[in-house]
Order: structure tokens, then C-alpha cells, then sequence
């Protein structure tokens, strides 16, 4: 699977803890800590915390000589795109049958717009089928996920529609030259290697760490699987299996590292505690290398 990058693991320790919750900002100090755990130095992370700034996920604040970082609207509206997929029961299955087909426009002025409009559409499911044409499986809701950005649109920018494959112009060849279904299943297999293992909570030194990059591991496998209907997967699909070591693992964090993000809130810091379970590898610290997910 991908390396971890710090904007993913930020993305995911918001999105896991901040978007839904009453929680204050929280300070770049305690944002660094939980990183380091995940083998991302500083440096890094504040260049991340600085771009995710620029581009309006995030807003910034100082309180005394400490910097704060918080949600914005806009942030918080991305993250809940993904809350439904991230935490439903189903989370691969096709959305419906046929395929959403998209075709849009936007200005060389606005690549901003262009930029957060493609990612939205990746994270959807689309691939570029050809020249201004980007295809997805099932029938999405794009009023929904298209919903934070519409305001920023030109008049007519997109055009979508929902199809059926046509008797006569089988639609399979398109799919596997679009999408390479054999990469995302060793996505998938990547994924349950690394946290199958009881020995994945001690990746990091602490549970929050830990579960952050869980959920950052997680979101990458959604984005890399785009619900293709069962006829283009094979035998023997793993998705069920990545649903089942998912859950199993994000419960067995849950409790320590909610009381490590409590205490990181009330400004306690983040709490060194392992997951109490017996029998397991010393985690490493703060200063050494941190086991990474195969790739």
C-alpha cells in the first residue's frame, strides 16, 4: 500500500476525532507528538499543518505562545463527505447498478477548483475513461458529494448522467483498461497483512498514534477501491476481509486512545500508554524508526 504521507494521517486523526466532536483547537505541539509516533518528523508535519492552511481544510490560531490549529467549515464539510463510507457496514459494495458518467469544465484560472474537484470525483470512484469523460460504477450521489463545492462552480461547469451498458457495446474491456483490479487487490491484501497482526498496536508508541494511522490506511484502501460490481472482481475478493480486520483493530484501539486524545485536549498531553494486551513487542520510541505497512 501507499507510504503514509502527513497530510493523510492529519486528515484522518481530524477526521476520526475533531470533525464530529466539540473539541477546542488543538495544539501543533500535541499534532507533531501524535506524527512523530507515525515516523514523521516536524519539519514535515508543520509544512503539512502550513498547506492544509493555505488551502482552507484548516484555520490557525495562537493562544499565548502556542499555535492552534482547528476545522474549518469547509474542512469539516470534506471530512463528512466521507463519514458514510468510512463507517458503513458496506463500505465496497457497488452504489446501485449501471455507471455514473461525469464530464466537466472548469477555467485554467481556477486549479484550485479543478484540483478539489478531481479529488472528490477519485474518492467517488472515477477514473478518466478518455478525454474529458470520467466513468464510476453504480449510481453516485454527486449532488451530495459535489454539494461543498457547487458554489465555486461556472454556470453549467458539470454534466453528469447515469447509464446502462448497451447491447452490442460491452462495457468490460473499458472497466479493466480503466481500472487495474489486480493492484487493488493486493491494496487490499497489503492492508490485512499489516493489521491482521495483533502486533500492529504497537506500531507506534501510543494508541491514538496507532489509530491514526489505521484510519489514514483505511481512507487510502476506500480511495484505491472503487466499488466495481462482483462480475469484474474474481474469486476470492478480499473486501470483506479489509471491513473485518478494520473494525476488529479500530475496537481494540478505541478505548485507549480515546483517553489519550482526552488528555491531549485537557492539555495533559498525549498519553504514553500501550493497549495493555500481554505478550507483545516493546513499541519503539518517539526517536526510532517505526514499522511501516508493506507496500
Amino acid at each position: 500500500m501507499r507510504s503514509r504521507q502527513p497530510k493523510q494521517l492529519l486528515l484522518a486523526f481530524f477526521g476520526e476525532h475533531v470533525a464530529d466532536a466539540a473539541t477546542g483547537p488543538i495544539r501543533a505541539s500535541a499534532l507533531i507528538g501524535v506524527l512523530e509516533g507515525a515516523g514523521v518528523a516536524a519539519p514535515a508535519t508543520r509544512a503539512t499543518l502550513d498547506r492544509l492552511v493555505q488551502s482552507g481544510i484548516l484555520a490557525r490560531s495562537k493562544s499565548g505562545r502556542e499555535i492552534l490549529f482547528s476545522l474549518t467549515g469547509h474542512g469539516t464539510a470534506v471530512l463528512r463527505e466521507a463519514t458514510d463510507r468510512v463507517r458503513g457496514p458496506r463500505p465496497f459494495d457497488p452504489q446501485g447498478t449501471g455507471w455514473t458518467l461525469v464530464t466537466f469544465s472548469i477555467p485554467e484560472g481556477q486549479r484550485t477548483l479543478r484540483h478539489r474537484l478531481r479529488s472528490t470525483l477519485t474518492w467517488e470512484g472515477f477514473v478518466p475513461l478518455r478525454d474529458g469523460l470520467w466513468l464510476a460504477p453504480g449510481e453516485v450521489d454527486l449532488a451530495g458529494s459535489l454539494e461543498p463545492l457547487r458554489q465555486d462552480f461556472p454556470p453549467n461547469a458539470v454534466v453528469a448522467f447515469h447509464a446502462r451498458e448497451l447491447a452490442g457495446f460491452p462495457i468490460g474491456d473499458s472497466v479493466r483498461a480503466a481500472w487495474d483490479i489486480e493492484a487493488i487487490r493486493r491494496e487490499h491484501l497489503a492492508f490485512i497483512e499489516t493489521w491482521d497482526d495483533p502486533a500492529a498496536v504497537a506500531l507506534a508508541p501510543s494508541a491514538l498514534t496507532v489509530r491514526t494511522m489505521l484510519v489514514a490506511d483505511w481512507l487510502a484502501l476506500l480511495r484505491a477501491d472503487p466499488r466495481l460490481p462482483p462480475e469484474f472482481m474474481g474469486t476470492r475478493w478480499p473486501a470483506a476481509r479489509s471491513t473485518e480486520v478494520y473494525r476488529r483493530m479500530h475496537e481494540r484501539l478505541a478505548e485507549d486512545s480515546a483517553a489519550e486524545f482526552a488528555a491531549l485536549v485537557t492539555d495533559r498531553g498525549v498519553a504514553r500508554r500501550r493497549t495493555g494486551l500481554e505478550g507483545l513487542p516493546s513499541a519503539p520510541s518517539p526517536t526510532q524508526s517505526v514499522a511501516t505497512r508493506p507496500r
